[in-house]
């Protein structure tokens, strides 16, 4: 370790309020401060902003970070303000009153961070004052958007390749949390990135639970998942407009406050209603894909998929919008057969050069939903990691097992069907068409091939149709069954599904997902055991203070830091200090409020004491 080096941890405590790096945190600025090019992979919650603001602190002149929404910079501004570090941003949120005295401040050189989009900062005039402003690094956020194989592609970020060219010597920083190796090498080519040094760390995220229910009577089911969490606050995820204003109604008339968010609502509607959430104000959003990405709120203890996602990148990436803060949070995708026929509705109005690619990653997602395997494997494999271990014990499949049976008999007839379809007229045909045979239905596709003719026409009277969905898409998931990615997504036999046919071999089956029991009592991943009662008399001088300041509460402390006052009752400003994320301008904005209530506290209830009370802090977020 260098000496300079040895001054990081002092700078992490006093500006960030953090008593030690997370994992690569500390690499990444390493290469920073050294001026190489950096591409760094960090999960959500992993802690990406900080590898470009300590940098910021500890070289001369101004590093930009291109963010690719008005959310993001407004919220990682007013952290940083509140820590005391001068940053600042530009975009079209601001007046011409706002953006002078900014300007200003930039040509002055105040600002160690500017935040901008990339629309905004490739004007040319812009570019400009850039060149007189004396960039020292450009850290590209959410950097997946430029890459066509990317799940979130943004044309506007197509036009970052020229930094290169005009600013050759600043070094550059890319950052996602969710890139495949694909769209990581498309990031490089994209942005110009010389031989960049790359990190790449675990896309498991230990304090989320992942669950998947069978989709039935959704609303309510959404109403019986909220009740039992009065006070946490979350994202439900849907498929439409409609669908977002429709929950959000509905959970208002249950009384749980709640806000849609889409792109047709007005630039101020969706401000105000962005602005609810963030303030603690409402609890839940309902919204489209539109919100979320970046949203820098931590304490989101759930997220809800109301519709079947597109694919299991947006997937990953929406789920990763809870529990940023490390603490426990839950994860549930309500999953029915018809959304993914929906889906492929709109993938047939994409052009032709994009659906084969959209079918694939659609198939990768519904495999996901109906997969009795660990949920967490099945995420972390998709993205080329393995997971150690059986269980991972926070997925329901981990959790309460699904029951097996054994189905070698419908196993044999749905395999038998499609073996008969293809015989019969020579070419093959989709899951829905071979599921209408065995249930015998009356169809003009099966009047047009004469399938009622066939042996298997009618033989799967045990079972109705959505059971005989969920056996043929097991069956294509045990990789008995292909189904083309064409735009019929027709059906045919592989080898093994020849020989388990032929030999008339055992196949074990799984009853599919069903309501998840209430939620379990159990230790969680991230959790810390505090006083409850204590706890929520600070969330409440939290918001006070946050509400005089026009600030999310959040800004204020993170639900960590008021976990572990609860915790461990600091009474003094040296024991205050080790709190996780009290960094000096904290501590003379914040504590003596903080450290009066909790002396409060003390002179009427009891000292709670914990199995494990030794007083640590964790590392940076």
């Amino acid at each position: 370790m260098n000496p300079d080096e040895q001054s990081w941890p002092a700078l992490l405590k006093r500006c960030f309020g953090f008593a030690s790096f997370r994992p690569l945190q500390r690499e990444i600025i390493r290469e920073t401060i050294a001026g190489r090019d950096v591409l760094a992979l960090l999960p959500t919650g992993g802690g990406k902003s900080l590898c470009f603001q300590l940098p910021a602190l500890l070289r001369p002149g101004l590093t930009v970070v291109v963010s690719p929404l008005i959310a993001l910079m407004k919220d990682q501004v007013d952290a940083l303000q509140a820590a005391g570090i001068a940053a600042t941003f530009l975009n079209s949120s601001l007046a011409a009153g706002e953006s002078r005295p900014r300007l200003r401040g930039l040509h002055q050189g105040e600002y160690r961070l500017l935040y901008a989009a990339p629309e905004r900062l490739m004007l040319s005039g812009f570019l400009q004052d850039l060149q007189r402003w004396n960039v020292n690094l450009f850290a590209v956020d959410e950097a997946h958007c430029i890459s066509e194989w990317g799940h979130d592609f943004r044309p506007e970020y197509r036009q970052l390749s020229q930094l290169r060219t005009l600013f050759p010597g600043v070094p550059m920083m890319a950052l996602t949390a969710t890139a495949t190796a694909r769209v990581r090498e498309d990031i490089v080519q994209q942005l110009h990135l010389r031989e960049p040094s790359r990190f790449v760390a675990s896309f498991n995220r230990p304090n989320l639970t992942y669950r998947v229910m069978a989709k039935a009577k959704p609303a309510r089911q959404v109403l019986e998942f909220l009740r039992p969490r009065p006070r946490e606050s979350g994202i439900v995820y849907c498929q439409s407009r409609k669908g977002a204003e429709a929950l959000a109604a509905q959970l208002n008339e249950n009384n749980i406050p709640a806000r849609p968010y889409h792109a047709g609502l007005t630039p101020r509607q969706r401000t105000e209603n962005q602005e609810l959430f963030l303030r603690d104000e409402v609890r839940v959003i309902c919204a489209t894909i539109a919100f979320g990405m970046g949203i820098n709120k931590p304490n989101v203890r759930f997220v809800v998929h109301y519709d079947l996602p597109k694919n299991i990148e947006g997937y990953y990436q929406e789920t990763g919008r809870a529990g940023r803060d490390g603490l426990p949070a839950e994860c549930l995708l309500l999953f029915s057969p018809g959304d993914a026929i929906k889906q492929q509705r709109f993938i047939e109005e994409k052009p032709p050069a994009e659906q084969r690619v959209a079918r694939e990653q659609l198939q990768q997602i519904i495999h996901y939903a109906d997969s009795s395997a660990c949920r967490r494997r099945e995420l972390l494999r998709y993205f080329g990691e393995t997971f150690p271990g059986d269980n991972c014990g926070g997925c329901d499949n981990c959790l309460l097992p699904r029951a097996t049976f054994d189905g070698t008999q419908a196993a044999l007839k749905f395999l038998s069907c499609v073996y008969r379809a293809v015989q019969k007229t020579g070419f093959g045909f989709g899951l829905n068409h071979i599921v209408e045979i065995l249930t015998g239905a009356e169809t003009d596709a099966i009047r047009r091939w004469r399938h009622e003719t066939l042996s298997t026409y009618g033989i799967g009277g045990e079972h109705n149709r959505a059971a005989w969905q969920a056996i043929g898409r097991e069956l294509i998931r045990l990789g008995y069954l292909r189904q083309a990615a064409e735009k019929f997504s027709v059906l045919e036999l592989t080898p093994e599904g020849r020989a388990a046919l032929s030999d008339r071999r055992t196949i074990v089956l799984t009853k599919p997902v069903a309501a998840p029991a209430a939620p379990e009592k159990r230790a969680r991943a991230g959790e810390i055991a505090c006083d409850e009662s204590l706890f929520d008399q600070l969330r409440r001088l939290r918001k006070q203070l946050a509400d005089q300041q026009n600030l999310p509460a959040y800004i204020v402390f993170s639900d960590v830091a008021l976990r572990q006052m609860a915790r461990y009752y600091p009474t003094s400003q040296d024991d205050f200090l080790r709190i996780s994320g009290v960094g000096e301008k904290k501590l003379a904005e914040y504590g003596a409020a903080f450290l009066a209530e909790i002396a409060a506290w003390l002179q009427t209830h009891p000292r709670q004491i914990f199995a494990d009370d030794s007083f640590t802090t964790p590392h940076s977020r």
